[in-house]
């Protein structure tokens, strides 16, 4: 099982270009809105043409712009599930999942949809119309009709969009179960990298078009290879930095001055630090601990995220530092004087560009 994209789709003030490969596996596309992630998604299903390159699976050519190939989205053996589902308001829960079996003996139609509603939970729907079936109930008629071609490959477009965030957990958990019994390539696109980081096991980060990041979810969270990466996945305190010496590095953004215990040997613009990673310390003179004043805060259901000014007065020219704790902890330690002192661990730094 392998898909190999490379293409190139101009529009009119954007130009999506993504390259890469997926074998059988759950791969993440992660992106901000408008990063080009759907016009992946659709011109892999046929739904858009590419300006150019080609698009092979498994061997089969779906799309080649200088061979003149571009197979229509119905043979391309593609199962796509929309944000919004997509389902034919007209049609029932039989009917919609039947919808793309036209061209089987009506026997073999009826066997797969039953298949399909027994498998994605659906006994007693088969009459309802979409109007009449709650979210998650139209998600799995939606997961269901584009299973029932019995897809080489799946491609998920933010399938939780649409949900509450109980029913977000609940049907994620039912994808994860479907998804281990599908023998085909699956491409999942979010733009939340928590919910990327629990479906998938590869992760391709698209920034304005381009691919900025590919890899394992473990390397690409550990050591983002670029400013965007960082971003998506969770580094929230991000400053510019200026190189004083080849151990000392200045992160402009907070005015801290920090020291590294080895010599500095790739000069990134950029330095950042995830908000779960700084810590709070007693010992002023501790290295690379530095002193901040509580600006704001904002409460989470279990967690405190604290807004930290770099400087006694407010300076507009600086940002803040983002710390996040459990609220237990933030239960002890509000009413410290100040100022705090932050700690960074060079360990937990990154550098990027």
């Amino acid at each position: 099982m392998e898909l190999i994209v490379d293409i190139e789709r101009k529009y009119k003030e954007f130009t999506l270009k993504t390259a890469f490969a997926v074998n059988q596996e759950v791969m993440g596309l992660l992106g901000s809105s408008g990063s080009g992630k759907s016009m992946t998604l659709r011109c892999i299903a046929g739904l858009e043409t590419p300006t150019k390159g080609r698009i092979i699976l498994n061997g089969r050519t779906l799309f080649d712009s200088d061979r003149g190939i571009n197979l229509p989205s119905q043979k391309r053996k593609v199962g796509f599930l929309f944000q919004n589902y997509a389902l034919f308001p007209h049609m029932t829960t039989a009917e919609n999942i039947e919808f793309a079996l036209h061209r089987l003996p009506k026997s073999h139609r009826t066997q797969i949809v039953s298949e399909k509603i027994e498998r994605m939970h659906l006994k007693g729907l088969e009459n309802r119309f979409p109007s009449q079936l709650s979210g998650g109930q139209q998600q799995r008629v939606a997961l269901a009709r584009a299973l029932a071609i019995e897809p080489e490959m799946l491609l998920l477009d933010e399938p939780f969009s649409a949900l509450d965030t109980q029913l977000r957990d609940e049907m994620e958990l039912e994808l994860l179960n479907a998804l281990q019994s599908y023998q085909g390539i699956t491409i999942f696109v979010s733009h939340y990298m928590e919910e990327v980081y629990r479906i998938c096991k590869n992760i391709t980060i698209l920034s304005d078009g381009k691919i900025t990041a590919s890899g394992t979810k473990k390397d690409i969270f550990d050591n983002p290879p670029s400013l965007s990466a960082a971003k998506l996945t969770g580094c929230k305190n991000i400053s510019k930095v200026d190189y004083v010496d080849e151990k000392t590095v200045k992160a402009l953004d907070w005015g801290y001055m920090i020291k590294l215990s080895s010599p500095i040997v790739c000069q990134k613009s950029y330095m950042g630090i995830r908000p779960h990673h700084l810590e709070i310390c007693n010992q002023p003179s501790q290295k690379n601990s530095f002193p901040c004043w509580v600006n704001h805060i904002t409460e989470g259901i279990h967690t405190i995220t604290v807004f930290f000014r770099t400087t006694e007065q407010n300076n507009s020219s600086l940002g803040f530092l983002q710390w996040e704790v459990p609220r237990e902890k933030w239960e002890e330690l509000q009413y410290w004087q100040e100022p705090w002192y932050v700690f960074m661990d060079e360990r937990k730094l990154l550098f990027v560009d």
